[in-house]
């Protein structure tokens, strides 16, 4: 039975004040995140910089595109934050020499090697939002990221992303990756929606369509890493199960997260007025399916709330912990199934969701979340140390006031220009 506090219900002015002054307190904590050059800095429990860092292209792109979101809607300081971040991307993380950005860089300015395409999928999220924002550079910025993702990353043959390079681009790892493409996917709706190329969003209906049918070949519980073939390696990472970015086994999380990009995706092309045609209900069924397979399968799956990391392929729990990112996909995911479906599941879960990030997720005393938590749920800092940025916590306290076809940048603006702040 999901709370009946307002505050959590979908829809009711109490649950849109909460979600505003907690993006407030998000925007507020994450000021100091730029280095001088422009890089990011990984922040700690109360804001500082934790200079002893490397700084990476990937959480550089997050916080540009946070502060993007901020300067659409207002916020003094914002902007010139904005700023900070291009100039990063476009100077000490870009490649002048090999083309691409790094992804990392240590505090003496070492270029750590390899080149993702996960993190190039970011600076394209990144330039997207600040060229909607209106910030210098970011044109030139978005520019740079189409080239290198669609000549180095983007496999047009079969219609998905490829994973890392070397440094130079010389030798391509043969591991491929469905992390990197689910946030190419959100990439590419994006740049879609900025820029008016709808083929941007003809590549991301191409990863969708393959990550469906694996899905669907898996009981909903979605193959998260590959060879160069694309033959699923389900046992990958079996002795490293909390990796960061390449855990063994099923990501509830991203079962739940591919599921609001789907039904995105699906808006965007098939949808009118927030409601889909034909040939658009198979997306949104399958979103369902994967929402309501990750919540089986993860939340409460030990005896105490949250949603677990991960889980093997019959859906046990393996990594019990709970990470910030997975409930905040949860909020958005929930509350995008329940703008389009009107079932009260959905907005059920959204209550449910927001209660414990709530209690047990959100620091109040310092503005930000913490980002992971034992099964006990308690703060622990094996995996996530301090906040590496606020994309996720940001995202899940605006999205559900905005339209689901969208987004979030275009999303934004549409909602301001309507006199939603």
């Amino acid at each position: 039975m999901a709370n009946t506090d307002p505050k959590y219900q979908i829809g009711t002015p109490e649950n849109k004040k909460f979600l505003d002054i907690s993006r407030d307190n998000l925007i507020a904590f994450g000021r100091r995140f730029p280095a001088v050059d422009g890089s990011s800095y990984w922040l700690g429990d109360d804001g500082t910089p934790w200079k002893d860092r490397n700084r990476a292209t990937w959480i550089t792109c997050r916080m540009t595109h946070v502060y993007s979101l901020a300067t659409l809607l207002g916020v003094d300081g914002a902007a010139e934050l904005v700023d900070d971040g291009i100039r990063g991307l476009r100077g000490v993380l870009h490649d002048e020499e090999h083309d691409g950005w790094y992804a990392e860089i240590t505090p003496d300015i070492c270029h750590m090697p390899t080149k993702q395409a996960y993190a190039h999928a970011f600076v394209l999220l990144a330039a997207s939002s600040a060229l909607l924002a209106g910030r210098p550079g970011a044109k030139e910025l978005l520019e740079q990221a189409e080239n290198v993702y669609l000549t180095k990353f983007w496999d047009d043959k079969i219609g998905l992303s490829v994973d890392t390079w070397d440094t130079d681009f010389a030798e391509l790892d043969t591991y491929r990756g469905l992390n990197a493409n689910m946030h190419s996917v959100e990439a590419c709706l994006a740049v879609a929606d900025v820029t008016g190329d709808e083929s941007w969003r003809t590549r991301a209906g191409r990863i969708i369509e393959h990550v469906l049918k694996w899905a669907e070949e898996n009981n909903w519980r979605i193959p998260e890493h590959f060879n160069s073939d694309w033959e699923p390696e389900l046992e990958f990472n079996a002795d490293k199960p909390d990796d960061q970015f390449k855990p063994y086994g099923a990501t509830p999380g991203h079962g739940i997260e591919w599921a609001r990009l789907i039904t995105q995706y699906a808006l965007s092309v098939y949808g009118k007025d927030g409601v889909l045609n034909g040939d658009g209900k198979k997306y949104l069924d399958a979103a369902e399916h994967l929402f309501n397979r990750a919540v089986e399968d993860a939340w409460n799956a030990d005896g105490a709330p949250g949603i677990v990391y991960t889980t093997d392929w019959d859906g046990k729990p393996v990594v019990h912990d709970r990470m910030h990112w997975t409930l905040a996909e949860g909020v958005n995911t929930a509350a995008t199934l329940y703008h389009v479906t009107g079932k009260k599941e959905y907005a059920d879960w959204y209550a449910t969701f927001l209660e414990y990030i709530d209690t047990y997720l959100m620091d109040h005393k310092n503005g930000s979340w913490f980002h992971q938590l034992n099964r006990e749920n308690e703060v622990i800092d094996t995996v996530w140390p301090g906040k590496s940025d606020l994309y996720h916590a940001t995202q899940a306290m605006m999205i559900p006031l905005r339209d689901p076809a969208l987004s979030i940048a275009p999303a934004t603006k549409k909602g301001v220009e309507e006199g939603l702040n």
